[in-house]
């Protein structure tokens, strides 16, 4: 069992990117999803929200670490954030995840970047596409 939380503290935000080989984003939000039982840190999402939609810069799992459901799942519950906070349209850094991830969460390459138009992904319908 594992658990998505905000992290609410910069400092940990900051330790948590160094553990994970990722530049630290001081005015990124940031989720890490841990072990409930173990409290391991399992994986982590670096993203931000502005006019022209969201833009997640990392979904990166933890070192040593393969959960692929998980890691879908902490994808989608950070592109549901942004989309509760009114961006619909969101944009992903190439680098962000595996390919397979991005690919699998409802990204599409865009030039230099990911693009997701999350348009009624959240509602509870089934026909989103």
């Amino acid at each position: 069992m594992f658990k998505i939380t905000p992290v609410q503290n910069k400092s940990r935000q900051n330790e948590i990117c160094e553990a994970f080989g990722v530049a630290y984003r001081e005015e990124a939000f940031a989720y890490i999803m841990y072990d409930h039982e173990s409290g391991e840190v399992m994986g982590m999402s670096q993203f931000e929200i502005n006019s022209d939609g969201g833009y997640i810069y990392d979904l990166k799992e933890a070192p040593d670490h393969s959960d692929t459901e998980a890691m879908f799942i902490l994808g989608r519950q950070t592109m549901n954030f942004i989309d509760l906070c009114g961006s619909h349209k969101c944009y992903a850094a190439l680098e962000a995840g595996e390919e397979r991830l991005m690919s699998a969460i409802g990204f599409k390459p865009s030039g230099d970047k990911y693009f997701s138009d999350m348009t009624g992904m959240f509602d509870g319908h089934c026909d989103h596409s």
